[in-house]
Parts: structure tokens; sequence; C-alpha cells
């Protein structure tokens, strides 16, 4: 059985809620896999305020993420991050299905 639970970690739960403070406005996170990318399909991040009709809903300490049906297959068992390191500070996925991914960890394959 594949585990479909896709999570959000304290730090990018943190990272919506003060992008949203900032706004001024309630903003959830959408995150998304789309064809293309170096390595076969690459992950797309937007904010948005409301969500569609067919995205599932990820909430941890007052912040939310959103994955769509489709995306969620290819996401299934995986943690929405925030890593803010010397060189960048991103959105990323640490992604289980993912085999091999690209050097910025962007795009990967399955």
């Amino acid at each position: 059985m594949t585990d479909t639970t896709v999570t959000l970690s304290e730090s990018a739960a943190a990272r919506i809620r003060a992008i949203g403070a900032k706004e001024g406005r309630p903003l959830m996170l959408r995150v998304a896999v789309d064809g293309g990318g170096c390595s076969g399909f690459q992950y797309r991040f937007d904010l948005v305020e409301t969500p569609e009709a067919d995205d599932m809903k990820i909430e941890r300490d007052g912040a939310a993420a959103l994955v769509d049906d489709l995306s969620l297959a290819l996401l299934a068992g995986s943690e929405i991050d925030f890593v803010d390191e010397l060189a960048v500070a991103e959105f990323r996925v640490r992604n289980p299905n993912a085999k091999s991914s690209c050097g910025c960890g962007v795009s990967f394959s399955i």
C-alpha cells in the first residue's frame, strides 16, 4: 500500500504564514507537478488565496498547502519543506517517489 499522505514541514508552514502576514492576506501554497524540466517532471509553486475544486488541502500550524488530484499521485508520501541556506531560500519537495533529480532539485524522474 502506498502512502498518499503529503505533509507540510514546520519551516514551510512558518514561511507560508510569514508571506501571508507580509501581504496582509491569508495565502496558501499551491504545489503542482508539471511535465518538463531536465529530468522529466518539475515542481511548480504558487501562492493563492482560494483552492480549486480538486485540491487536497494540507494544514499545519495555521498554514495550508494545496495539491491537485493529478499531482497527488506523483507527490504521495512527500514532505513540502522550506529551506533557508546561505545561497538560497526556497520551498522544496522531499519526494520518496523521485528516482533521480537534477542538480537544482526542481525537476525529477520517477
